[in-house]
């Protein structure tokens, strides 16, 4: 049961990827920046990713899901109970997304995500495999602290793909709607001032579903996005797959 869940999931995630990545090259929000050499990259470090979730993450997050030390009252299940848990989960990973740029451990794997130099829904899936291990360690703890079931971490983490896929994305959105939908969800417009090459923006917009996080913790940010913006890390430049994937693990110049 808990396998075709997983893979009706992954389908719906695929058509949103292939919807997004044909919308964004047809009505570009910003003319392209990159060529298909940077879509291959990125392809290539989900394609490691993608390996590892079958072997690790969810094997892991099933295991969290066993060990919680006490028992859900009734009202937490169901319906309500799911949409407790996508908050619950959404807020933390707002503050591990967050810990991921003020602690220099985990930034040296999260940054190369951002070394990307242009944004589309591609980058959406550039994660390094260090950073996609830690982060699925951290989160089982949460999993089996507050006692989630599967169900809710396997739909949670098909809400946050087609999220992410969607606030990375290149596509053109009316100025009026974007700004509606902003005061609900991360759009691109919030998205892409993360990815400026300014570290006081990269250093901002931490959501990934909800606004508000950001907005609560004082962590929003200010500049406008511009077509012109520059994207990727302050004093830092792309850099080869191989290079990228031994990056975390060599001696800071």
């Amino acid at each position: 049961m808990e396998g075709s869940t997983l893979a009706g999931k992954a389908l719906v995630v695929a058509a949103v990827f292939a919807v997004l990545f044909t919308v964004e090259r047809a009505w570009p929000a910003v003319p392209r920046r990159g060529g298909w050499r940077r879509v291959g990259r990125n392809l290539g470090l989900w394609a490691m990713n993608a390996g590892l979730s079958p072997l690790l993450v969810v094997p892991l997050t099933a295991w969290a899901a066993t060990l919680a030390p006490w028992q859900r009252p009734a009202w937490w299940g169901g319906a309500p109970g799911l949409v407790l848990d996508l908050v619950l989960l959404d807020f933390w990973i707002y503050w591990w997304h967050r810990a991921n740029h003020e602690v220099p451990l985990l930034w040296r794997f999260h940054v190369v995500h951002h070394l990307d130099g242009f944004l589309d829904t591609t980058t959406a899936l550039r994660f390094h495999f260090g950073e996609v291990i830690l982060s699925a360690g951290v989160r089982a703890l949460a999993v089996a602290a507050l006692a989630i079931p599967l169900a809710s971490v396997l739909t949670f983490e098909a809400a946050v793909l087609v999220a992410a896929l969607f606030h990375h994305s290149d596509i053109r959105i009316p100025p009026r709607l974007e700004a509606a939908l902003s005061q609900a969800i991360i759009t691109p417009a919030i998205h892409w001032v993360h990815h400026h090459a300014v570290r006081a923006d990269t250093d901002s917009n931490y959501g990934t579903m909800l606004s508000l996080w950001d907005r609560l913790f004082a962590s929003r940010s200010l500049s406008p996005r511009t077509p012109a913006m520059a994207i990727g890390v302050e004093s830092m430049g792309e850099r080869p797959l191989g290079v990228l994937l031994l990056a975390p693990f060599l001696p800071r110049r």
